[in-house]
């Protein structure tokens, strides 16, 4: 069985134009992300990209990268079609690492693939933290609720669960926030595929919702170790450009 690290990683991005290609400490940001990576052990690691300069940047770098379709409607349609290409086996595990998550942590990256091969009737697995009270209304921090297994039940952008009777109080809290670390089975991804959207993944915009929809189950645990911020704005670029000048990378 193969455990491959796969980045997804396209040049267009609402707020960051070319986002992948943009420097951190004298290297492209997705080479940073490939390093992250081997670092953690995996010695596959494939960056899935529909640019040409993406892929250049990759190879260049030492790196494995393929290109894929321009018109994929998701991250894991792109995935797909990279596993296709690389002959992938229907239990080959795939993980999901995104291409502006240069600070994940090796452990997490491991402890997602060990939660998916220890629950073989999944078809993905991902990770979460506990959010603050605070936080439980932001529609960008997904909330998930899990049952007593460790199977997700729900993924919201709402404050799920909801404390109708406003129980919690202090520093307690009820509320899990989705990492976007996943797992997936290589048959999961085919399966993903032939699939169309689903009505609570267009209402939600969460595409892991349409495995729900289809009756796959998807695990889940808490992160062994925190897991910074990745980069959608100027000053998440700034943050993590500072992170890597204080350890000297190059």
């Amino acid at each position: 069985m193969t455990h491959l690290i796969m980045i997804p990683a396209r040049f267009g991005s609402s707020r960051l134009p070319g986002k992948p290609l943009m420097d951190i400490a004298g290297k492209p940001m997705v080479v940073r992300v490939v390093e992250a990576a081997r670092s953690a052990g995996f010695e596959r690691c494939v960056v899935a990209t529909d640019d040409q300069r993406i892929c250049e940047a990759v190879v260049d770098a030492g790196y494995d990268a393929v290109m894929t379709r321009a018109d994929h409607p998701s991250g894991t349609d792109r995935l797909q079609e990279a596993a296709d290409q690389l002959g992938l086996e229907p239990d080959d595990i795939v993980v999901n690492l995104q291409g502006d998550e240069p600070l994940m942590p090796g452990e997490n990256l491991r402890q997602v693939v060990a939660l998916l091969e220890a629950a073989p009737e999944a078809a993905v697995a991902t990770l979460y933290e506990p959010l603050p009270l605070a936080e439980a209304n932001n529609p960008n921090a997904v909330k998930l609720v899990q049952d007593r297994a460790g199977r997700v039940l729900y993924f919201s952008r709402a404050p799920i669960p909801w404390d109708r009777d406003q129980q919690v109080t202090g520093q307690a809290t009820p509320y899990k926030r989705h990492i976007g670390l996943y797992a997936y089975r290589k048959r999961a991804l085919d399966a993903f595929v032939t699939w169309s959207e689903s009505p609570l993944e267009q209402l939600e915009k969460l595409e892991q919702l349409r495995f729900m929809t289809e009756g796959h189950g998807i695990v889940a645990a808490q992160a062994v170790t925190h897991v910074p911020a990745g980069v959608d704005t100027q000053a998440d670029l700034d943050a993590v450009r500072a992170v890597f000048t204080q350890k000297g990378d190059s």
